[in-house]
């Protein structure tokens, strides 16, 4: 049986494997789309993926840039502002994407998730959120089936009781919040004072109003955490007993994330004491309950992320863990990213270019990738991988009408040192399984399977956040 102790690889295993690589929310990764993929690769793509004989289900996510005070660590495509007025300029150009994108879509798709991310998304108000997911409503067909997801990602500092209740009457049915550590130095230190009673009260209201699941991010390797203050954030984290759980490491890269030059580098933990806070995570919290569900994430056992998992149905994509496996994604929004089919495409990262593509009634996509043969049995190898924890050999020759062994040969070459290491169980002809010491390197077993980070003719390689 595995347990929070067993879980847990050494500190020479982890130093060993703690690299930069993608974390595989998509296949192959958002740094290799390109810009020749545009408007009319998009359309192309959605009018292909219409065509398929059972028409895939949809996945909706908006993205809301705006953050009222910046928060040090924050790597996300964000834009600080207290103008209010700039939520309302944002909806109409969120109207006016919808009103274009949605008629290219076939009225019998169904839409099963809708996910608000950002940024923060209760930067806008309920009656503002109620608008937008009016005008998704007109144009799109949503499911009535309990199992479906409106989620949004909240910060509890601008939340109150009174406005989840308004949330609720939305439709939202899933929360996750911010919390990133409890420690007053810490939350200093990256400029995040949040108290547990906030929290507690934004987690209290979403239960009180019917919300089937609410989720608790937080991030070890921050500056000035230590052993016994994270602890405590673990001991009233678990106290408050979220349905989920996402335990993020903090990378630190102020060359690409302008606000992380706010933090002093001299605070960050050493390696060893970031390994011993991700050993701490672990061991509490699997102790606690909690499944692990793979890379970061944690679900208490009748949490249906967890349920998904077991019945072989969990999905991974840029919104994260999914239990909505069959459908396709559209995004809408600054910097949102879309899976249509066989391709990806990303908007616009800025406001200014996002806003002048929609005020010409153009698409605002700034670049993409439609996905080659290799491509697509790339990824639904690494998906397998990160969602089920393992690679089912046998029914990927079947589908793909490949040789694995002959295939793959390089990437076997590269996994074998992870097999001599207990990473991974390799059954020849039927699959590759991930032992339990491997599950935390997911990332890295991915990566011995990612073509782009093994070619010799790649000249430029994105900058990755390391595993560990």
């Amino acid at each position: 049986m595995v347990n929070g102790r067993t879980l847990i690889p050494s500190p020479e295993l982890l130093r060993r494997y703690d690299r930069p690589g993608p974390r595989y929310t998509s296949y192959p990764a958002a740094p290799r789309f390109q810009e020749a993929f545009g408007e009319t690769q998009l359309r192309e793509s959605i009018a292909a993926s219409n065509g398929d004989p059972i028409p895939r289900r949809l996945s909706l996510y908006v993205h809301v840039p705006f953050c009222s005070s910046p928060c040090f660590y924050c790597g996300c495509n964000r834009v600080i502002t207290r103008d209010l007025a700039r939520g309302e300029r944002y909806i109409a150009h969120l109207q006016r994407e919808i009103d274009l994108v949605a008629p290219l879509f076939d009225r019998d798709r169904e839409v099963v998730q809708l996910h608000f991310g950002g940024g923060t998304p209760n930067f806008l108000s309920p009656e503002q959120l109620d608008v937008v997911v009016r005008t998704l409503h007109r144009h799109f067909r949503f499911s009535e089936a309990r199992d479906r997801d409106i989620s949004i990602e909240l910060d509890p500092r601008f939340v109150s009781p009174e406005q989840v209740a308004g949330l609720a009457a939305i439709g939202f049915n899933r929360a996750s919040l911010g919390v990133q550590d409890f420690d007053p130095a810490v939350q200093a230190a990256v400029n995040r004072i949040q108290s547990v009673e906030q929290t507690v009260a934004v987690v209290d209201a979403c239960r009180a109003h019917g919300f089937r699941s609410v989720n608790i991010d937080l991030i070890y390797g921050l500056p000035l955490q230590t052993l016994e203050g994270f602890s405590r954030t673990l001991d009233q984290v678990i106290a408050i007993r979220p349905d989920r759980l996402a335990v993020y490491s903090y990378a630190h890269l102020p060359e690409l994330f302008k606000p992380q030059r706010q933090i002093d580098a001299a605070q960050i933990p050493d390696a060893e004491t970031k390994l011993a806070l991700l050993q701490l995570s672990i061991r509490r919290l699997m102790d606690a309950g909690y499944v692990y569900i793979g890379m970061d994430h944690f679900a208490l056992p009748d949490d249906e992320l967890a349920q998904a998992q077991a019945r072989g149905g969990l999905h991974r994509n840029f919104m994260g863990y999914t239990t909505h496996a069959d459908s396709d994604l559209a995004g809408f929004g600054v910097s949102a990213i879309s899976r249509i089919g066989d391709s990806y495409s990303q908007n616009h990262r800025d406001l200014p270019s996002w806003e002048a593509a929609l005020d010409a009634d153009r698409l605002p996509v700034w670049r993409g990738l439609r996905l080659s043969e290799d491509d697509q049995l790339r990824a639904d190898l690494i998906q397998q991988l990160m969602c089920q924890g393992e690679i089912p050999v046998a029914a990927l020759e079947r589908r793909y009408g490949i040789r694995f062994d002959l295939y793959f040969a390089d990437a076997l070459a590269h996994l074998q040192p992870l097999a001599e290491d207990g990473l991974v169980q390799i059954e020849p002809g039927r699959a590759i399984r991930v032992r339990p010491l491997g599950r935390l390197l997911l990332r890295n077993i991915a990566m011995c399977f990612d073509r782009y980070l093994h070619a010799a003719d790649t000249v430029a390689r994105p900058r990755f956040s390391r595993a560990i």
